[in-house]
């Protein structure tokens, strides 16, 4: 059982460099127990921008992204960040990627289209996967928030299963995860979301409950990462509903709490430093406690939480 972030993390309130937010954020995420890490994107002012402008044939004018040319990679634009983030915690660090489909709906195909784009972006994406796995990165995410605009739309299916697939041939030992943020994904079925060869998947259960669907339907061999706590949300019952949802997801498919995990909903960006904080320790908590017996929850936890079908154990 473990806790992780999703997305990007607010920058600490006093003015410093990227070096010194990158390293406060880790520690940040050290006492509140968390693991993998994450060095927050706080090295660029549009994460979206920066990686999309890190592969040729992409270009930004005046803040809008468009192809200039058919994308290909040239070499690593997320390395060195991961290896300073590595170099500086003695936990698993964990580097996420925008994924080929979100990144596909994000910038101007112009003459390219955005069939093409999306395509080679995969192309460009799995290079830097096999980049990252060189250096020694254990685990790579991909934020497919743009899935959620897919639908049951066959067109749009299949361009983002040939994306996954393209992404993600090939590329070894590495444990990719893939992650969707801001709604459900549910109509576009188990068979899209699950095809590619993705190891642990992240939902936001927040914005997506539906998404609960495709849980119980997941392969019991792949981890499930519940985004089931709002940041920027009331703190009461946060704990009980994180607690809830590890327990639940490690019981579809025989799944085990080995293969859970927690996370917020979105990134912390949209909150303060205070509540970013309150959060990843809220995250930790209930990792903490989602194992713990009927009596250790009983100190901790409200007396009606004890009710629910998951907890019929000692």
């Amino acid at each position: 059982m473990f806790a992780t972030l999703v997305g990007p993390c607010p920058r600490p309130p006093a003015p410093v460099d990227d070096d010194d937010a990158v390293r406060s954020v880790l520690a940040e995420q050290e006492v509140a127990g968390l693991e993998p890490l994450v060095d927050g994107h706080l090295r660029s002012a549009s994460r979206l921008t920066a990686q999309a402008t890190g592969v040729d044939g992409v270009e930004s004018i005046e803040g809008r992204l468009r192809a200039a040319a058919e994308p290909c990679w040239r070499e690593p634009f997320t390395v060195a960040a991961w290896r300073f983030a590595a170099a500086s915690t003695g936990r698993a660090v964990k580097q996420a990627l925008v994924g080929p489909y979100t990144l596909g709906l994000s910038i101007d195909p112009g003459d390219v289209g955005r069939e093409r784009l999306t395509l080679a972006l995969a192309e460009a994406l799995r290079e830097e996967i096999l980049a990252l796995a060189a250096a020694g990165c254990p685990l790579v995410q991909i934020d497919e928030d743009g899935a959620i605009r897919m639908g049951d739309d066959p067109a749009e299916l299949a361009l983002f299963r040939e994306a996954q697939r393209r992404l993600t041939a090939g590329v070894g030992d590495i444990h990719l995860s893939l992650a969707i943020s801001g709604g459900s994904v549910d109509p576009a079925g188990e068979e899209a979301i699950f095809e590619a060869p993705y190891r642990s998947y992240l939902f936001d259960l927040v914005a997506g409950p539906d998404n609960w669907r495709l849980i119980a339907r997941a392969p019991g061999d792949r981890g499930i990462v519940c985004g089931a706590l709002d940041p920027a949300g009331p703190p009461a019952g946060a704990l009980e509903t994180l607690v809830w949802a590890a327990r639940y997801a490690a019981s579809t498919g025989g799944r085990g709490m080995a293969r859970v995990g927690l996370a917020p909903a979105g990134g912390l960006e949209r909150v303060t430093s205070e509540q970013a904080r309150a959060a990843m320790g809220l995250l930790g908590r209930a990792a903490r406690l989602a194992e713990a017996s009927r009596a250790e929850l009983a100190k901790e936890l409200d007396p009606r939480a004890l009710d629910a079908p998951w907890d019929r154990r000692t």
